[in-house]
């Protein structure tokens, strides 16, 4: 078994389809197709499922790519580490929840990019516990999530303390009243979701509506219309309250600060350009200041 087989089967499984994987990695399809049924016939199993929606990974095929990407990553980082230079430059790869992504980033990543502009900067952005998952899988370099990590192949920064704040539209009583609300919040594993289930059960309700919206914008769009409550820093509802939008009441002091931490792999090499982000991070991180206080917002 060759890398280069486990980069096509690792494009395959991303793109469920022959054709894409082929147009992706710049072969012929027919190439493609070959490498796929000779890495099955050296496995002695199928890799595959294919239908006429494309193809989907049997539990064989899950199985090794769980392996191809953790192989990949390391050969990867070894190249990395024989051409590295004190010089930031090259893909550096970044997670992030969506509500860091929204309010602490863009000043960092402008701040990181005119600094090394040698450095190909990329983010996507997911739940805290799948940014674990793709760092620790060597899809990411780094991410920033919004719970402790408890992942021994994983260390952790603390970066910045938030204050949550309970989010309502406007005309919605105190928050015991709140309580009661449907709740808007991202898929689970987020930990804003996580924080306000808990208190939901503290104040006796166990089993709340809950709506699961796709984007931070979403959410906030929802709320301000009626739907329900959600949790969130008050840095990313400002502009709403500004207008008179949206409410926001702090959750009692055991409840309302969340630690956003940088999470990367552990005794691992760390390129001078993830050095370098981690330098910037350091510099703006506020791991003792919540970054909101009061009671009650707009």
């Amino acid at each position: 078994m060759e890398s280069g087989d486990l980069r096509i089967f690792r494009c395959v499984a991303q793109e469920g389809n022959m054709t894409k994987a082929a147009e992706r990695l710049g072969y012929v399809q027919s190439n493609v197709t070959a490498r796929i049924r000779q890495l099955e016939t050296e496995l002695g199993t199928a890799l595959f499922i294919r239908h006429n929606r494309g193809m989907t990974l049997t539990p064989a095929g899950e199985l090794l790519l769980t392996y191809a990407v953790k192989t990949i990553g390391i050969l990867d980082e070894a190249v990395q580490a024989l051409q590295a230079t004190d010089q930031p430059s090259g893909p550096l790869r970044i997670g992030s929840t969506q509500t860091a992504a929204a309010v602490r980033l863009p000043k960092l990543f402008s701040q990181y990019y005119n600094t090394h502009p040698h450095v190909s900067l990329s983010l996507s952005t997911g739940n805290s516990l799948a940014l674990m998952d793709q760092v620790a899988g060597y899809e990411l370099d780094g991410a920033f999530i919004g719970c402790p990590c408890d992942r021994s192949e994983l260390e952790a920064i603390p970066v910045f303390n938030e204050q949550l704040f309970v989010i309502s539209a406007v005309g919605n009583g105190g928050i015991e009243e709140l309580a009661t609300k449907p709740i808007l919040v991202y898929s689970y594993g987020c930990s804003y979701r996580e924080i306000l289930e808990n208190w939901l059960k503290e104040q006796g309700n166990r089993s709340p509506v809950i709506m699961e919206f796709g984007t931070l914008e979403a959410i906030i769009s929802g709320v301000a219309s009626g739907m329900g409550i959600s949790l969130l820093p008050l840095l990313v509802v400002q502009r709403e309250l500004a207008s008179g939008t949206i409410r926001a009441q702090a959750l009692p002091k055991e409840n309302n600060t969340m630690m956003t931490y940088f999470i990367t792999r552990k005794n691992s090499f760390k390129s001078s350009a993830l050095h370098a982000f981690i330098d910037l991070i350091l510099q703006h991180a506020q791991p003792h200041e919540a970054a909101a206080n009061g009671d009650e917002q707009g």
